[in-house]
């Protein structure tokens, strides 16, 4: 079996479970993670990374930070990674077709939300 090149895309804490799954996973691998910039955050708007920039970091995944998803730049940076696959977990924008139009095996999202009992 051979390993889906991977894009992740992913900003909060909600993140982090599905990126240490796909890291630690032998069926993936992961050539950029993609966050939100970081912020300013506290009294002294000091700039603090995403919850999932930091778990990247920690796993020496390479992370890529744009301000627009939507940007003629961005998408010239992650298009040479060439994915099969790209992973969207609570990223905080809305991507364009360029993008979701990709990877071979196209982009999974991953929505947390309560669904009724039947």
């Amino acid at each position: 079996m051979s390993t889906l090149r991977t894009v992740f895309f992913g900003t909060a804490g909600l993140a982090c479970p599905s990126l240490s799954a796909l890291a630690q996973s032998s069926g993936f691998e992961l050539a950029a993670v993609v966050t939100q910039p970081d912020k300013p955050k506290g009294r002294n708007l000091t700039l603090q990374p995403s919850p999932v920039r930091i778990l990247a970091t920690q796993k020496g995944l390479p992370v890529l930070q744009p301000e627009r998803a939507r940007s003629e730049t961005f998408f010239q940076e992650l298009a040479p990674l060439r994915p099969d696959l790209i992973v969207v977990v609570a990223y905080g924008q809305i991507l364009p077709g360029q993008i979701l139009d990709l990877p071979r095996f196209g982009c999974l999202n991953v929505h947390a939300s309560l669904l009724r009992r039947s």
